[in-house]
């Protein structure tokens, strides 16, 4: 049997960071994916840090963790939001953990004594790389992190240059997205950065094949021959990414304008034409909901940065999707829930969640959120730190169980409620050492984890050290808060409800990851239904 001959995209950036270039290219996956293509997607980060699991949320934007338990680049998410491709640790590379592996094959001997050099050791590493995340795909689309010109990024150039020469002209073709941008005291859009970003791009050798460029207005077709002409690039493969109102409609305007056509005559791909109606059914859901509106208040410790949340706004979103209704979020500090109480900054809320996190700052706001949300009875989704913030909440002021906390906290506390997880009490290192990955999550029939699932036995992705502790088990089930979800294997608390709330869940693991505005995650739609029904019961009073 003939084996398939991989296609690859390779996406760089010029001008300015934060263009896109994570969602052009899962856009470009989406029009590949619906044209019948099998696609896969590689993230190519220049930062030496292995990965991004130690870094700050405000630096970075948010870990994204993969089934097998990679910390990944946010751009990840956006694959997996956008396309069916499953994203493992084998789809994103750090120079960090190139380096690191090119230093352990030295260790090892597997040079034989050679002097180990960028080229070709670091180069043939990264392709190699590429190789192994493309293998069994039609079509593998490489986004190359920073900016052209960073020094970080020049053996990542380097190395996608050499590819047209391993694999051939017709097998590669580069996209390179820049910036143009509208000075208002000339009145126009100037196109020299553009210029400029592809002259770099051809000094290191690599001449573009397509230009994407962003912009907040439509250009004419004279401006696009003048960028064509000066950057080498053929008229009809000069396209824009313009500012949109909803992320989920770049694919559609990208294939309006062509540009999977183009792609594929250039790969010499012969496909069917995008099939892209649930894609249009998504985008008028989002504009044009027929249910009204929804506000849930996320009380987090990230609010700065709308990125440290990222997958969790979209699964958000979708949940909205789902239900035919827009979601209104409400960004909160935990900080100012502690200044300034609950009722001031909550109320008017129709349900409230508690997100992921790490370290003692905002944790009584979080706290004292959970209690308005029990106490008032508003919907509430409490999500890894919160779920644990439940607990202590539940543990204080129903068990009255005083100064109950996690030792995460508080290594004192006389109430230990959530506690260290057992295989993390020897553990040194930082980087990738937490529960990570995909578990099994047992779920218990007639509660109403179940009932949203539908399903006994789940498997969601996790990224934590710390964990409910069963010694208080008994005592919180006793009290109304029951353990709706546990892992089967270690007999971990997963999921906590209240029965006697109208919508009262908590969860350690992440189901944002999972979530995508074609399959929005069960725990999010009705999460979302909840508030929906909050909001029509406040009408009905009102």
């Amino acid at each position: 049997m003939r084996s398939k001959k991989t296609k690859y995209i390779f996406v760089t950036g010029g001008v300015v960071s934060s263009l896109g270039k994570g969602l052009a290219s899962a856009s470009i996956g989406t029009l590949l994916e619906n044209r019948g293509l099998e696609i896969t997607l590689l993230k190519l980060d220049p930062y030496i840090n292995i990965d991004p699991g130690t870094m700050s949320p405000f630096q970075h934007g948010e870990v994204f963790v993969t089934d097998d338990g990679g910390e990944t680049d946010m751009d990840l998410g956006h694959y997996e939001r956008f396309t069916n491709a499953r994203m493992s640790r084998l789809n994103n590379f750090t120079t960090g953990r190139i380096y690191h592996s090119v230093i352990q094959k030295e260790r090892r001997g597997e040079y034989l004594g050679k002097t180990v050099q960028v080229i070709p050791h670091i180069t043939d590493e990264i392709k190699s790389c590429i190789r192994q995340a493309a293998q069994g795909v039609d079509v593998v689309i490489v986004e190359v992190g920073g900016t052209v010109g960073d020094i970080e990024s020049l053996p990542f150039l380097e190395a996608i240059r050499q590819m047209r020469y391993d694999v051939g002209a017709g097998n590669t073709t580069y996209v390179h997205l820049t910036l143009l941008p509208y000075i208002g005291a000339a009145g126009e859009v100037k196109t020299k950065p553009t210029q400029h970003s592809v002259m770099k791009l051809r000094e290191i050798g690599i001449q573009p094949d397509f230009l994407l460029c962003r912009t907040d207005r439509e250009i004419s077709r004279e401006l696009k021959d003048k960028i064509a002409m000066f950057c080498n690039v053929d008229t009809g493969n000069v396209f824009t990414s313009p500012d949109v109102g909803s992320i989920y409609e770049l694919p559609l305007e990208l294939h309006r304008q062509g540009l999977d056509e183009r792609l594929t005559e250039s790969l010499n791909i012969w496909s069917r034409a995008p099939r892209l109606e649930r894609w249009e059914d998504i985008v008028r859901k989002v504009y044009s909901p027929g249910r009204g509106e929804v506000t849930v208040a996320m009380v987090g410790k990230y609010v700065d940065l709308k990125e440290s949340y990222k997958s969790l706004n979209e699964a958000l979103m979708h949940g909205g999707i789902a239900n035919d209704v827009r979601v209104n979020l409400r960004f909160v500090d935990s900080q100012d829930v502690e200044e300034k109480g609950a009722e001031t900054i909550l109320a008017g809320a129709d349900a409230i969640l508690v997100p992921g996190g790490f370290g003692v700052r905002g944790t009584e706001g979080k706290i004292s959120a959970v209690r308005y949300a029990r106490e008032k009875r508003v919907p509430f989704f409490g999500i890894c730190l919160g779920l644990q913030m439940a607990v202590v909440e539940f543990s204080r002021n129903v068990l009255g169980l005083s100064g109950a906390n996690s030792l995460e906290f508080n290594e004192h506390t006389p109430h230990p409620v959530v506690t260290l997880m057992e295989s993390q009490v020897k553990v040194q290192d930082k980087g990738g050492t937490m529960r990570l990955g995909t578990y099994a999550c047992a779920l218990k029939p007639g509660s109403l984890a179940h009932k949203l699932y539908g399903e006994d036995t789940i498997q969601e992705r996790h990224r934590h050290r710390y964990e409910v502790n069963n010694t208080y088990r008994a005592r919180m089930q006793e009290a109304g808060m029951l353990v709706s979800g546990h892992n089967p294997e270690l007999n971990l608390v997963e999921m906590i409800e209240l029965s006697d709330h109208p919508h009262f869940i908590g969860c350690q693991f992440h189901p944002e990851f999972k979530s995508k505005p074609f399959a929005p995650h069960p725990l999010f739609s009705g999460f979302i239904r909840a508030a929906l029904a909050q909001r029509e019961a406040g009408r009905t009073q009102a």
